[in-house]
């Protein structure tokens, strides 16, 4: 005999009756809601059998469990949320990104600049050799100082002129120039403080150092720079401090740039001037005023002279490429110090050979 499956209450008798009847017991599951009761004396095989059956799940039971599976590794430890479980799938399906475009390599004009930066040098040859008048030089540049001054100011102060100025030329304009005042500016007062103040020829040496053995230097630096060891931070015996960037490399070559067209201008351009120089082939370093009634050699003059006057150029000129003086342009101090370094050299030979 069986009670109903659907009882809500829990029997726990047991008893002994007659002899001829069978006697019950109550069998209690706490895994399922339905108490069977069974026979414990006669019970055939197909009645023992029917009560070990599994037991009929619910609905809630199936789906609490089919979520417990789906939830759980295959080593039977659940270590994650049945929310994370859920998001596995998306995470399987999801494909790799693309890899990103490569970026545009900003176009490096450091070539057109150095460019420009040296035709300024052959300019300055051809006036010199055609007789050109300085004074007419300083004039033309300072009228090209009057408009780009003016402009360069107008971009730094309006972002929407500095886009169309930028456009048209910063090309020809280093990174760091781009918020500070245009490098041409202190190139060209560099030039109109040589012409204006520096004999012409010690003037035109001046400018071709700042056009080429800067340029020399800047190229050969940039190539060479890292296979030689920096400057110090100052000038020996002189205590002029120097630029960190500055390399080795870089040094010898504007060294040897300023060498080179000291020996070259005083030793072949010079005679097609029609001024009186500082240094003179056959009479060596004199005086303007007493060039022009020398007419005996002394020891500053031929190759003793000329040597003297590379070797000291070239060295003046890869230091002030060098110097870190602060704020101030190379453009601006370049050519300047170098003049004045040379004029002076100058007119100590002509103190000792006189």
């Amino acid at each position: 005999m069986t009670l109903p499956a659907n009882d809500a209450f829990t029997l726990g008798l047991t008893g002994t009756h007659d002899s001829t009847r069978p006697s019950y017991s109550l069998s209690f599951r706490s895994t399922s809601p339905k108490i069977p009761f069974v026979s414990s004396s006669k019970s055939s095989p197909t009645q023992s059998h029917k009560s070990q059956r599994p037991i009929r799940r619910t609905s809630a039971n199936l789906s609490s469990q089919h979520s417990e599976r789906a939830t759980s590794p295959p080593n039977g430890h659940s270590t994650r949320s049945p929310s994370l479980a859920i998001d596995k799938p998306h995470s399987k399906s999801s494909k790799p990104s693309p890899p990103s475009k490569a970026k545009l390599q900003p176009i490096d004009w450091e070539i057109p600049r150095k460019t420009l930066h040296s035709s300024i040098g052959f300019l300055t040859l051809y006036l010199y050799t055609s007789h050109g008048s300085p004074r007419l030089v300083v004039i033309v540049l300072s009228m090209a100082l009057a408009i780009i001054v003016p402009a360069d100011l107008l971009r730094l102060n309006h972002s929407g002129f500095e886009r169309i100025y930028e456009r048209c030329l910063g090309f020809l304009m280093r990174e760091s120039e781009k918020k500070s005042t245009n490098g041409v500016i202190w190139y060209i007062v560099g030039v109109i403080f040589c012409l204006a103040f520096y004999p012409l020829d010690v003037a035109v040496v001046s400018i071709l150092i700042l056009s080429w053995a800067d340029t020399a230097a800047s190229t050969f630096g940039r190539m060479f720079g890292r296979f030689t060891p920096p400057l110090p931070a100052r000038v020996p015996l002189l205590g002029l401090p120097l630029a960190p960037r500055k390399s080795l490399a870089g040094f010898i070559a504007g060294s040897l740039a300023g060498a080179a067209i000291a020996a070259g201008f005083w030793g072949w351009i010079e005679p097609l001037g029609n001024v009186t120089p500082v240094w003179r082939w056959d009479t060596g370093a004199l005086t303007q005023a007493a060039a022009d009634v020398a007419t005996t050699s002394n020891w500053t003059a031929g190759w003793t002279g000329i040597g003297l006057i590379s070797v000291f150029s070239g060295i003046v000129s890869g230091v002030a490429e060098a110097l870190d003086l602060g704020n101030l342009d190379d453009n601006l101090t370049l050519p300047i110090i170098s003049g004045g370094c040379i004029w002076g050299f100058m007119s100590l030979l002509t103190f000792f050979s006189s």
